[in-house]
């Protein structure tokens, strides 16, 4: 067993740092299951394909919600679920304040700001303030601008390229063969569609899910290998936090060499995409986060989430000015 692992990151090297082709699903298993004694050479591995074929730099967001709680979907995993006993009230968030959470965001060296609601998907109301706060943000600060609203028809991208949305997300959250376990109020079909539309509108394509959710490590490398198949410009890596009052609140947090080895693997799977810490991090892996950056990741989220606390945006600077790790400057990214 052994020597067909140390194959498999032989074959990796040639594979992917290389020749710059992702890792399949199957070597992604086999590189999942090696022991800890391998995992400094697979991170450094996937530091080496970051570094070749991404370069050094590190791309910082912040994120904000525009329309917290209530969400009438039931994603397990989720404190916003209007179905579950979850301490996150219903609010919406001015416009004002948008715009200065946009500016304190840029403040903070950030290239991408990005508006968040908790809907399936966003009705006429949301729509309007989306169009109103991006215009908001724009006249304020030189920032990109994404957003995240779930579920949208054609009608909903046309109206979000019009407005010169930069990036959109939507995650798939975990493997197609693992989603009924975690959301049964929508189809992991349905979110695929919206996110097909997003690439064919010209926005960018961030998609990437939670891990730690009880999925099997077969699973973990099918949902590498869905999200390679999607090509998106960006994969946000979160790790369960569980939160009290959802169904996957009594779930055991992720283990920090388990989160360390899908980092690295998920680089391998994907050489060229934007691989972005976000939620759990800080939970999962503590002051393991540098590993993290040194096994595959160039990007962060700065700040907090939605329904959780993150480390203060200091230390992450900090930490990549430590690490000799760049910041992406906007000119670049446009």
């Amino acid at each position: 067993m052994t020597e067909l692992l140390t194959d498999v990151l032989e074959t990796a090297r040639e594979q992917v740092l290389d020749r710059g082709v992702g890792l399949t699903q199957e070597q992604a298993l086999q590189c999942l299951q090696l022991g800890d004694e391998r995992l400094p050479e697979l991170l450094q591995l996937a530091h080496d394909v970051r570094m070749k074929h991404c370069g050094p730099e590190v791309e910082v967001e912040g994120i904000i919600s525009l329309k917290t709680g209530g969400c009438p979907e039931d994603c397990h995993f989720c404190s916003q679920s209007g179905l579950f006993p979850s301490p996150v009230r219903a609010a919406w968030l001015d416009i004002p304040s948008l715009v200065k959470a946009a500016v304190e965001t840029a403040a903070t060296g950030a290239t991408e700001f990005c508006i968040v609601a908790a809907v399936r998907g966003p009705d006429h109301k949301l729509m309007a303030q989306v169009r109103e706060g991006v215009k908001a943000i724009r006249e304020a600060v030189d920032i990109q601008v994404a957003c995240s609203l779930g579920m949208l028809t054609q009608e909903q991208v046309d109206d979000l390229t019009a407005m010169g949305v930069h990036r959109y997300n939507h995650n798939l959250e975990t493997a197609r063969s693992y989603f009924p376990n975690v959301v049964t109020t929508h189809t992991w079909e349905e979110r695929f569609e919206t996110l097909r539309m997003v690439r064919e509108a010209g926005m960018e394509v961030c998609c990437g899910g939670i891990l730690g959710m009880g999925e099997t490590l077969e699973q973990r490398a099918e949902f590498a290998a869905q999200l390679a198949a999607l090509e998106p410009d960006e994969v946000p890596l979160n790790f369960l936090n569980p939160r009290p009052g959802t169904p996957f609140g009594d779930q055991p947090v992720m283990a920090a060499n388990e989160a360390l080895r899908a980092i690295a693997v998920f680089r391998l799977v994907l050489p060229r995409t934007i691989l972005r810490f976000a939620g759990g991090r800080e939970i999962t892996l503590g002051d393991l986060a540098k590993d993290g950056m040194l096994g595959g990741i160039n990007a962060v989220i700065v700040g907090n989430y939605l329904t959780t606390l993150g480390r203060p945006a200091t230390e992450d600077l900090t930490m990549l000015v430590d690490l000799k790790m760049p910041l992406k400057g906007l000119s670049q990214s446009l």
